[in-house]
């Protein structure tokens, strides 16, 4: 049966899945539009952060509005876009470490290791995720290959560069935000490993249904992508009104 154009936008009152592709689309969209215009209001070395912010989630908006119609017209998962939308967004969330973290003495080297181990983690998980064959074996190894990156930068967050650089910064707000991204990589980008294992072939194949991830993913990518930009708009915020007092 032929799809219509009102039967695309139609959001069904028992499906929370396209109620939350288009909740997320219209959220990371009204984010987006916040942080532009904030950057007017933070100091001069903060609004590359806000502009990334911005970015990450105006990004994420564009993705989500295609994504909303291919799963109302098709039913099914849209793998590749929400790959093709975390390979632009997740390697930006990594750059906002080295921003917060470059006052602190951080290195470009610091920002590449973690750019290229978000890399690493998303083009492991596409290949295991899009191009499985229903085996274990096939899920597993590029789940593994897909670890070592997100163990990378949860090690870099938790206890390594990035950890011991907020550490020697002296800057209580900067210390604060990055831990709080330290939670959102521990505990928000959890959703994203236990999704792939939740495909045919991995470990929690039939325990999870896609529709069910779907619902997940929707969830955690607003959380996720609008808290980043909620943290470096808290400190840069805090650090701009601590200099107009100083001043």
């Amino acid at each position: 049966m032929k799809t219509t154009l009102l039967d695309i936008v139609n959001i069904p009152v028992d499906d929370p899945v396209i109620f939350t592709f288009f909740v997320g689309y219209m959220a990371m969209l009204a984010a987006a539009v916040f942080f532009f215009f904030e950057r007017g209001s933070v100091d001069g070395k903060w609004k590359t952060s806000l502009l990334v912010s911005g970015l990450i989630t105006g990004i994420a908006a564009v993705h989500y509005y295609y994504m909303r119609d291919y799963y109302a017209a098709t039913n099914e998962t849209p793998t590749a876009l929400r790959y093709i939308d975390w390979t632009l967004t997740v390697p930006l969330m990594c750059l906002e470490f080295y921003l917060l973290l470059k006052p602190a003495g951080a290195k470009p080297a610091f920002m590449w290791k973690l750019i290229l181990a978000s890399v690493l983690m998303l083009v492991a998980g596409y290949i295991g995720e899009a191009f499985t064959d229903g085996s274990m074996a096939h899920s597993v190894i590029w789940g593994v290959i897909s670890s070592v990156g997100y163990v990378y930068i949860l090690h870099s967050a938790w206890a390594g560069e990035a950890h011991k650089l907020a550490a020697s910064s002296n800057n209580e707000a900067v210390q604060k935000g990055i831990r709080a991204l330290a939670w959102f990589v521990l505990v928000g980008w959890a959703i994203y490993p236990i999704g792939y294992m939740a495909m045919p072939g991995g470990w929690l194949s039939g325990v999870l249904q896609p529709k069910d991830m779907n619902l997940f993913y929707n969830i955690a990518d607003a959380i996720n992508k609008i808290g980043f930009g909620l943290v470096v708009y808290g400190i840069a915020i805090a650090e701009t009104n601590k200099k107009t007092t100083m001043a």
